[in-house]
């Protein structure tokens, strides 16, 4: 399994990089860092930089001690909720367990995965393809104390040929940790893919064996992004073993909650998937 680097490296790439503030095209607009795009490692491929609780002190800052809570909805839908009460939810389908959220994220595969005909309550709907069909969608969203931005993949379509920037993963930046959903996955990730996704603490992953990927390839994914929470969704109640062992050194955990709260101190040393009842 590949290790993510600590110490000067991380830093140094932790502040050296940065993405669009706003939702709007790349390149418009004022630009913001990003504390999850650090490359600690560009040979032979990336790797990123993790916590450990050794070089958790390097990454001290007021958002350190601050909570976020995750709960899993339906389908590859969760709840992100922020310590200042700002809600996100992913793959928003017009549901959300009774709750209007301040971001929705979509994605094109499917209508259990976007909606037409959103709450206009939700001040940010976000859909992971460009709805004006001319290339990718590009979000950079700054609500309260949270940060989306997307990395736009391809999608299959019905007839099976790939079509371009139709899925995208969005990565929520939120009291110091980087939560990523990878969508309606269709295809392996580029190394410029894993570049732009950066570090995720939180990987939030479709394990259901066809409709995206297969329980192996998705497995070799999470392997390499190496997140210290994984959590499986988009399952349709099937086994999860091929997935399982793809990760060997990870942790398993089957709680009775579809809810938990999370900061960057109580993250897992070791690399642990939560399977959340529905999932």
């Amino acid at each position: 399994m590949r290790r993510g680097l600590f110490g000067l490296v991380a830093v140094v790439c932790l502040l050296g990089l940065a993405v669009s503030a706003k939702a709007q095209p790349a390149g418009a607009g004022e630009e913001r860092p990003s504390q999850c795009r650090a490359i600690a490692s560009l040979m032979p491929k990336a790797t990123f930089a993790q916590f450990s609780t050794n070089d958790r002190g390097l990454f001290e800052n007021p958002q350190s001690d601050q909570t976020v809570r995750i709960t899993y909805v339906t389908h590859a839908t969760f709840l992100i909720e922020s310590p200042r009460g700002v809600v996100a939810a992913t793959d928003f389908a017009g549901y959300a367990g009774g709750v209007v959220p301040d971001i929705a994220t979509m994605n094109k595969a499917h209508s259990s995965h976007n909606t037409p005909y959103p709450d206009p309550a939700i001040q940010h709907v976000l859909p992971g393809w460009n709805l004006g069909g001319d290339g990718p969608a590009r979000h950079a969203v700054t609500v309260g104390d949270m940060f989306v931005r997307n990395v736009p993949t391809d999608i299959r379509s019905w007839g099976g040929v790939m079509e371009a920037d139709g899925n995208s993963i969005f990565i929520f930046e939120v009291a110091g940790l980087c939560i990523g959903h990878l969508g309606h996955l269709h295809h392996t990730l580029t190394d410029e893919d894993y570049a732009a996704i950066g570090r995720l603490d939180i990987l939030m992953v479709p394990v259901d064996g066809g409709m995206t990927m297969s329980q192996a390839g998705m497995g070799e994914i999470t392997e390499r992004l190496n997140s210290r929470i994984v959590l499986p969704m988009h399952r349709f109640r099937g086994p999860i073993d091929r997935f399982l062992e793809k990760l060997p050194d990870f942790a398993v955990e089957w709680p009775r909650e579809d809810s938990f709260t999370i900061s960057v101190k109580t993250l897992p040393d070791r690399p642990t998937v939560i399977v959340l009842p529905g999932v």
